[in-house]
Order: structure tokens, then C-alpha cells, then sequence
């Protein structure tokens, strides 16, 4: 049986004010093309469905459809909530759609039990575990008192009474300890959130949502697939993928990236205003990628980023990389009766550009002060 292992969509996501919501809808219509041309049997989405608990109508809209089409392939679909869900709202209609294919497990109640499913080398056990915080694990299971979330974790696995005879399978959303994180990732303070990740080695394969740089835990059998696009500057170097996971005969799984391809890259631009700007230098690019622009030059731009959008439509944000930046210099309190308010102007001039006012700006200033 072949799985697509996907996570982490964030539908409806905002990044520095621009929506994602188009790159999302494109990239979901190739993870569709994807599936249909590997002949997937399913597709597992380990976890935030939504970027926000309330997503907005146009990302239901886009999720909906892309279940549409996969269940007009016939794919089987299992969905599980993460942190960024609403689970009850993930949880709407999830009886009506079981005979569509689609098997919804967004609100913790309890030991989740096995969706069975068949192949020609027999029973595959298919565990879907949402998001759980030890909260969610006493409200559910009298009696259970767990203290973190890795506690928590484990006593659920304890419970769901494995046949390790069988093949078995489990999505979960969750952070491995010792996994590697990235910007776009919203991981609580301290150790507590963590789970270690031999909880899961009673599986044939764990699927992974909550990271989204693509990544192994401990074994090719535990794996993070990552978002299917790039959520901040941090995870330019990633090479986002679809996991496709081969499971055959009990201990036979074959897993395999397949990679995947933005409507627009995310990537860093650095260099002088000149060359940023320079013909030569971006007519070979895709210019409609989202960026950041490091620039060099020691004497800010006068409304840079406007000027760069000319011919960079979606840049995102703008720093400068220069001397005056690398000293990373602190302001200076000064008292009142001890510095006048042109010198006050002068020495912020300076520790902000490492350099003194011009003769010119020094008159421009003088003549806006009072008397």
C-alpha cells in the first residue's frame, strides 16, 4: 500500500502581510497531481490544516477542494489536527465524510483505536493521534494524571495495546526531542512540549506533523515531511517534498522524497543597491520569488524597498549589512542639562551611521530647532 505523508499546510497563512493562500492552493493542486500519478492509496496529513483556529472562508474553501480531488481519485484521506487548529472545527462533519473516504480525528476523547485497512499482505493498523497537551489526556482519561506532554504521549501508545505482529501505522503532531526547528514554528518554552522519540518504535512508520523543516527522528521510520512551502527566510535551503512511504510485507517499507515545486521560491537576495538592481544580475532569475534584500551600501536608501519593488513585486522585507549595522552600536543616555538637542541629534546621527552629519545636515538640523 503506497501513503503520501504530508503536514503542516498552514492554509490561510500570512507572511509579512502577504497571503500565501495562492501558493497554497497551487502547491496542493500538485501534491494532487502527485498522488495521482504514483497511484497513491492514501494520503496522511499529520496536523495544522489551518494556520489560524478560525481560518478565513477562501482556506476552508481551498482544503475543501483539494479533498474533493483526491476522493474523486479515489484516495483515502486521514487527517489529524495540530497546535494551529481549531479540533472541533477540524472535526465538522467527520462521520459524513468516513464513506467518502475521508477520516477525520481532530478532537482528543480518548485511546484512539486502529482504522483497519487491507492490502494483498493483509491488515495494516492505521492510528490517528491529534495534537494532545497533558490537559487534554486528564480531561479524556480518568484516572490519567500525566505531567508533560511526553508522559502524556506514552501513556496514550501504552494503551492503544499494539499487535507489533501486524503492520502498524500512526500519525501524530508533535515535537520529537532533539528534532531541528526553524522560524515559522511556534514550540513552547522549555522541555516540557518535548516527546522522545523511541515512543514511537512500535511502529512500522510514524508520520510526523509540528516541524516543518523535512527531517528523519532517530530512524528513516520516523519522519517529519515538513511544510510543502518555504514559511520564513530561515528555510530558504530547505527542499520541500512529499514523503511517499511503500509499505509492504511486515518490516518491507520503502520510503522516498518526492520533491516539490512553489508557484514562488522564498529565497535571500544580498548585495550593493547597484547590484540588486542591475540588469545583469536578476534578468536570470524569477523575479516574482518572495525575498529578503540584505544591502550593503554604508547610506540608506531613500524608500529602498519601494524602489525594489519595481522590479522585485514580492519582497517581503529589507535589512542593510554594513559597518554601522556589524558594530551593532547602543544608544547612550544622556541628561537633559548636560547635552544640547542639536549635539543630542548629532551623536544619534552618528551611532546610527558611523559617520558625523554632514555641513549641510548639520544647517538643516540647526535651523529646525528652536532658538
Amino acid at each position: 500500500m503506497r501513503f503520501l505523508h504530508i503536514s503542516d499546510l498552514h492554509l490561510g497563512k500570512r507572511i509579512f502581510e502577504f497571503s500565501m493562500l495562492e501558493d497554497q492552493k497551487y502547491i496542493l493542486n500538485e501534491i494532487s497531481g502527485i498522488a495521482k500519478s504514483l497511484s497513491a492509496d492514501a494520503v496522511l496529513i499529520a496536523g495544522d490544516v489551518y494556520d489560524k483556529s478560525v481560518p478565513t472562508a477562501e482556506a476552508v474553501a481551498v482544503f475543501d477542494n483539494f479533498l474533493n480531488m483526491l476522493t474523486d481519485l479515489g484516495i483515502k484521506v486521514f487527517i489529524i489536527s495540530g497546535n494551529h487548529d481549531s479540533m472541533e472545527r477540524l472535526q465538522f462533519g467527520a462521520k459524513l465524510m468516513q464513506p467518502s473516504g475521508v477520516y477525520i480525528n481532530a478532537v482528543f476523547s480518548g485511546v484512539p483505536s486502529p482504522i483497519v485497512l487491507h492490502d494483498e499482505y493483509g491488515e495494516i493498523n492505521l492510528y490517528l493521534l491529534p495534537f494532545i497537551k497533558p490537559a487534554h489526556v486528564k480531561a479524556a482519561i480518568e484516572g490519567c494524571e500525566p505531567q508533560t506532554t511526553d508522559e502524556a504521549v506514552r501513556e496514550i501508545v501504552g494503551m492503544m495495546n499494539i499487535n507489533t505482529d501486524k503492520r502498524n501505522i500512526l500519525v501524530a503532531h508533535q515535537f520529537a526531542a532533539g528534532s531541528s526547528v526553524c522560524d515559522s514554528e511556534e514550540l513552547s518554552a522549555g522541555g516540557s512540549t518535548g516527546v522522545g522519540a523511541d515512543v514511537f518504535a512500535q511502529f512500522d512508520y510514524t508520520a510526523l506533523g509540528h516541524l516543518h523543516s523535512p527531517q528523519k527522528v532517530i530512524s528513516d521510520n520516523i519522519r517529519y515531511s515538513g511544510s510543502p512551502l518555504k514559511y520564513s527566510f530561515s528555510e530558504t535551503n530547505h527542499v520541500k517534498s512529499v514523503v511517499v512511504v511503500d509499505v509492504r510485507s511486515k518490516g518491507d517499507i520503502n520510503i522516498t522524497l518526492h520533491p516539490l515545486s512553489p508557484m514562488r521560491d522564498m529565497r535571500k537576495i544580498q548585495g550593493s543597491y547597484n547590484d540588486v538592481t542591475l540588469l545583469e544580475n536578476y534578468k536570470r532569475q524569477n523575479t516574482s520569488d518572495y525575498v529578503h534584500i540584505t544591502l550593503t551600501d554604508e547610506e540608506d536608501i531613500p524608500n529602498a524597498i519601494s524602489k525594489l519593488r519595481s522590479i522585485y513585486p514580492n519582497i517581503m522585507s529589507l535589512s542593510y549589512d554594513n559597518k554601522r549595522t556589524r558594530e551593532n552600536k547602543s544608544m547612550e543616555i544622556y541628561n537633559d542639562d548636560e547635552i544640547s538637542p542639536t549635539e543630542l541629534i548629532e551623536a544619534f546621527y552618528y551611532q546610527q551611521n558611523n559617520q558625523r552629519l554632514s555641513d549641510y545636515q548639520a544647517e538643516i538640523v540647526k535651523s529646525l530647532l528652536p532658538d
